[in-house]
């Protein structure tokens, strides 16, 4: 979004009088109350041109002895100062390892402005338009958008999809119409590996001709004869009888169509329906045709669309930042194994991999490829927030998304319903394809192209500002720290939460450190895992008045100690800390009976390798 700053003309009518000598300009911006929530911690500072630039280095030595001179205590137990970054400027961007008040501001401020090489020093606050921290979702002006509750906000407001005669709570949204205030996905690319794309008005196809099909054998391709193409185009994958035993007839899926769309289906321009990255592009290479489609040809178009090298293929132009991946098989991922190794190197040249779980309501730990390292395997919830009866579950999958429930109220069994389905762009072909249409899916087919959606709004959020590109593991533990709390504990371990593209933005661009995952009162949050050393944070949002407010860890293997602080994050090695539970195993508890009113951070240490824990806290109510 263009936000415009405005300068008022002021038209100065009064005569001039005369005055003293003018006062000295003062070197640095007062603040004089509390300029961000909690306090400032960031600061920028600009040297004089006539003098030599400093080190990242001397700029946080100068920083510190002025904090020490200022009788600014830390509290910190580590680094007291960061640097962020060299602005375009050429000003110094610095963050103090906790927010300091007005007075502390003032007073470090003052200490820095003294230093005759420093021009001005000023709070790096957060600067607003009209309805720049947007309360509302964005709703574009395609006709069908009303049918899909998956990009909508999860806060549980009732809505009445299609046809239904029935309005559900929307627990389950992706939030990421809400997400559309900060990032469309412009500049970003996500390779879709699945059956191609077909001609679609709502599609943006400028990248179809740049991809490839990928299948070599004609069986699978449809084509006379053996070898791929250029251009990732969905020609058809029906199959006739006997074709793929024990498989019946099936007409043409146009799977990669309904992918492509969820990802980034045109929006705003007065047809059809909206995609979770409506300015991302779609690279698609075919690697499923009739009757599926071999490994081999999908490890080597894993390599392509990361940018590795496939021989008697030219260079890929345009290098995914992201692969989605919607499919599947019931075998192990073996670490020598082509899918393993393909995913690795797409992983290490900066890509990252997003896999659907799998629809055979088992353990994802016998499915590849979501069950390879370094992907980020997701799980298909329904509208009420439930996990949706089919969808593959267990330790290894790393968050859920939308996928649609397919019957009343996500149930395993019933009447199905327009809102338990995921909706989006398809052709209506039986076997080749005719005219373009739209249509509703289930599956955790569904789900791992809206995490890819959101990775791609990510990505470009990061452009827009400029900053470096996090690397795959950054966002999949942004994903994970910014998704949402289940409503409900689900009935088998598919994540962390349910993804949120809003809030995943807002993680994806702040360069301050570490995002604290939420923690609704009497929410439970399950399946975390980290090694010896690291740390999970998490926020609780405490009323005055409130009550026994109660923070536990418990379950799963390893060891891990809890630190607990408020109204600021406690120190990645736990350091300054309100409060701290630091017995042997994962059983940790701390109780406040009257805590102050605030936010109240978690800091979950691993001792040792630590998998399988769950986080909750709660207090009564005032």
């Amino acid at each position: 979004m263009l936000y415009r700053f405005v300068l008022p003309l002021v038209l100065l009518l009064a005569l001039p009088v005369a005055h003293a000598v003018d006062a000295p300009a003062m070197k640095y911006e007062p603040v004089s109350n509390d300029p961000q929530a909690g306090g400032q911690d960031r600061f920028i500072i600009t040297y004089r041109s006539d003098v030599a630039a400093r080190t990242t280095a001397a700029v946080v030595q100068e920083v510190g002895v002025a904090m020490a001179r200022a009788g600014i205590a830390t509290n910190l137990g580590g680094q007291p100062v960061r640097h962020l970054r060299r602005l375009s400027t050429g000003a110094e961007l610095v963050r103090t390892g906790r927010k300091l008040d007005p007075r502390e501001a003032n007073a470090l401020m003052q200490r820095l402005a003294g230093d005759p090489a420093v021009l001005y020093v000023e709070p790096d606050t957060l600067v607003r338009a009209n309805d720049i921290r947007p309360d509302q979702p964005i709703v574009p002006n395609d006709p069908r958008f009303g049918e899909q509750w998956h990009l909508r906000p999860g806060n549980g407001a009732m809505e009445n999809i299609g046809k239904d005669t029935t309005a559900y709570a929307n627990r389950g949204g992706s939030n990421a119409s809400m997400a559309w205030h900060l990032s469309e996905g412009e500049g970003a690319i996500v390779a879709v590996l699945d059956t191609g794309i077909t001609q679609h008005p709502d599609l943006d196809l400028s990248l179809a001709n740049a991809g490839y099909d990928f299948i070599i054998d004609k069986q699978i391709s449809g084509r006379a004869a053996d070898g791929r193409v250029p251009g990732g185009w969905d020609t058809g994958d029906w199959i006739v009888a006997w074709q793929c035993f024990p498989f019946p007839p099936e007409n043409s899926s146009w799977h990669g169509t309904h992918v492509a769309g969820t990802i980034a289906e045109r929006t705003g321009n007065g047809i059809g329906m909206a995609g979770v990255a409506p300015k991302a592009k779609v690279l698609p290479l075919r690697v499923l045709g009739h009757c599926g489609g071999y490994r081999s040809d999908i490890a080597d178009a894993i390599t392509w669309a990361s940018g590795g090298s496939v021989s008697g293929l030219p260079a890929n132009q345009h290098k995914a930042q992201v692969i989605n991946m919607s499919f599947g098989e019931n075998s192990l991922c073996a670490a020598d194994g082509v899918f393993a190794q393909a995913i690795n190197g797409a992983v290490s040249r900066g890509t990252t991999v997003v896999v659907a779980a799998g629809n055979d309501n088992a353990d994802m730990a016998n499915y590849s490829p979501s069950s390879c390292p370094g992907v980020i395997a997701v799980a298909a919830n329904g509208i009420t927030g439930r996990r949706a009866h089919y969808s593959n579950w267990g330790s290894g999958v790393t968050l859920a998304a939308p996928g649609g429930g397919r019957y009343a109220n996500d149930a395993s069994s019933g009447s199905l319903q327009d809102a338990g389905f995921i909706w989006s762009t398809i052709n209506q072909g039986t076997t080749v394809p005719t005219e373009a249409g739209y249509a509703g899916y289930p599956g955790t087919s569904m789900a791992a192209p809206h995490v890819a959606g959101v990775v791609a709004l990510m990505v470009s959020a990061r452009q827009a500002l400029d900053l470096a590109p996090l690397t795959p593991a950054e966002i999949r533990s942004i994903l994970r720290g910014s998704s949402r709390a289940f409503p409900l504990m689900p009935d088998k371990a598919i994540g962390v939460g349910i993804v949120d593209a809003y809030a995943a933005v807002v993680g994806a661009t702040d360069t301050g450190g570490d995002l604290a995952a939420p923690l609704p009162n009497g929410a439970l949050r399950s399946n975390w895992a980290g090694a010896a050393g690291e740390g999970l944070l998490f926020a609780i949002d405490v009323p005055a008045g409130a009550q026994n407010l109660n923070l536990r860890t418990f379950g799963g293997t390893g060891d891990v100690s809890l630190f607990v602080k408020r109204a600021g994050a406690p120190g990645s090695d736990g350091s300054g800390a309100d409060f701290r539970s630091v017995k042997p195993g994962n059983s940790e508890s701390v109780v406040i009976a009257a805590p102050a009113a605030g936010t109240w951070y978690l800091r979950v240490l691993g001792v040792k390798d630590f998998a399988n824990v769950s986080v909750i806290a709660s207090f009564k109510a005032p």
